[in-house]
């Protein structure tokens, strides 16, 4: 069953996610505490939980943004509305701030609402042992829980926890807490560093057992509202890459990349008379680069991850935050991801400020059509970042020549015009990935941990009608506030034993 499982089961994926899954979440979800005991209601259960992602405490809020905020991508302007200023600022990353709060609970929610699932389907499994078909149908959608639990533990891992450096270090360092059971009257106590990503390394391991361990069969997965093969791989790299695995980083960017799945967008190919395939992405949330993006509807949808960058009242824009300049003068002469990124626009506020403004999340088309301004679909998962995780996890294996190839690979798609080859050298390779994914991945939540795992901290120098103190922040590498801090109610919980950061204290 399991070898015919693995051709068959992407397609009912696709099936269940193109029709009944998606095209309806969240309005046809299970129920909270109705039980799970039959197929539909087990896809309504998996329905709920794609829809959990839409949270503005997570991807399409809080947990892409603050991660940026806080560090040296963005600056408050004069006037702002204080919106994660404390995260901004760095002067209350306490175990209290509610925008922390948010994040640790609306991932941990995902995480009761999978374990919901596998505790429901146990006895429907038994059900339906002798049924091969239904059984396929339901490992397909158990594949793609294993899938969301691992991504809300390594988001928790990500934020949370110290950088892994070594599997001796991390077996002494403090993870998360882990919880594979819907009700337990189990003591809440972290696991170790180690044995937490071991914990999200085996749930991809169930899921990509369920799914097949190879693209082959499979069409067209770019773009997906769904998880797929392509998300397993994806998120395999990422973690190995912040393991310091880099063999194993390599090997599974290298799954995504040469499987032919996906293709980065050119800013130069035009996709409509207005807008190149790259423009299209971020105007519309559709690429053949998009390894998974969530779903949102104009009737259904989650944050807005562009309003503090713009605050578009249909007159003036009044941001909260504008770009750091040094990030703006990264892009070379020719670089035309700094045309979809950024616009010169004056601001409404009293002093007038005119600066480059973030664009990236002005909005989708489709919305900005029904008058819902600055939100567009995450994307969680983009081919682009494969690139960068290859080209990073080579160099530190000293195969400079190969981390050359990708970055080309990658400017060429974003530049209007690029030579044959980027030199890469054993003294230059940092700086040039670690400036690449600055322009790639700007405010997409990458570089709070970027900077943890470098083990290097930042400088703030001031910028015009920029909020004073923050605006000259200096962070050394070895802050503690580099990590989150636990939620002080889940410290004081009467059933946990959960050891606190040292940003908690």
């Amino acid at each position: 069953m399991i070898k015919k499982f693995k051709i068959f089961g992407a397609v009912i994926a696709f099936a269940l996610s193109a029709t009944s899954c998606l095209d309806k979440y969240p309005d046809n979800a299970i129920l909270a505490g109705d039980a799970i005991t039959s197929l539909e209601t087990a896809n309504q259960a998996v329905i709920g939980i794609y829809s959990k992602f839409k949270s503005s405490s997570l991807y399409s809020g809080a947990l892409t943004l603050l991660p940026d905020i806080q560090t040296d991508f963005v600056y408050a302007v004069q006037g702002y509305s204080n919106t994660y200023g404390d995260i901004w600022r760095w002067n209350d990353i306490h175990g209290t701030n509610n925008a922390i709060l948010a994040v640790y609970g609306s991932l941990y929610d995902v995480i009761g609402s999978c374990n919901f699932f596998f505790q429901e389907t146990e006895i429907l499994e038994q059900k339906i042992q002798h049924d091969d078909d239904m059984l396929d149908q339901l490992n397909s959608l158990k594949a793609e829980v294993y899938f969301a639990r691992a991504l809300a533990y390594s988001e928790l891992i990500k934020l949370f926890c110290k950088a892994y450096e070594s599997d001796e270090e991390a077996e002494k360092e403090l993870g998360v807490v882990l919880v594979d059971k819907y009700k337990s009257n189990e003591i809440m106590r972290r696991s170790s560093l180690k044995a937490s990503y071991d914990f999200v390394l085996s749930d991809l391991a169930n899921a990509n057992e369920l799914f097949g361990d190879s693209f082959e069969g499979q069409n067209y997965l770019y773009n997906a509202k769904y998880f797929t093969t392509g998300t397993i791989n994806a998120l395999y790299a990422r973690l190995y890459l912040y393991m310091k695995k880099w063999n194993k980083a390599v090997e599974y960017s290298s799954k995504v990349i040469d499987s032919n799945m996906y293709k980065l967008s050119s800013t130069t190919d035009m996709y409509t008379s207005n807008y190149s395939y790259y423009n299209y992405m971020w105007t519309n949330d559709s690429s053949t680069e998009i390894i998974w993006r969530v779903a949102f509807e104009t009737t259904s949808y989650g944050g807005a991850l562009g309003r503090i960058f713009l605050n578009y009242d249909f007159t003036s824009y009044r941001p909260d935050y504008v770009p750091a300049e040094w990030v703006i003068n990264l892009y070379e002469n020719g670089d035309m991801r700094i045309n979809s990124f950024f616009r010169n626009i004056t601001t409404g506020y009293s002093h007038g400020l005119n600066w480059p403004l973030l664009i990236k999340y002005m909005g989708n088309d489709s919305f900005l059509a029904n008058n819902i301004l600055h939100v567009n679909m995450p994307k969680v998962f983009r081919l682009s970042e494969q690139y960068l995780i290859r080209a990073e996890a080579n160099a530190e294996l000293g195969k400079y020549s190969e981390a050359g190839k990708d970055i080309t690979a990658l400017r060429k798609a974003r530049y209007n015009s690029y030579g044959t080859a980027t030199g890469i050298t054993a003294t230059n390779w940092f700086d040039i990935i670690s400036n690449e994914r600055v322009k790639e991945l700007y405010m997409e939540g990458f570089r709070l941990n970027d900077l943890k795992r470098w083990h290097k901290g930042f400088t703030r120098k001031a910028q015009q009608h920029t909020v004073a103190g923050g605006n000259t922040l200096k962070v050394p590498a070895d802050d503690a506030r580099f990590v989150w801090p636990i939620p002080q109610h889940e410290l004081e919980s009467p059933n946990a034993d959960i050891e606190p950061n040292e940003s908690n204290k």
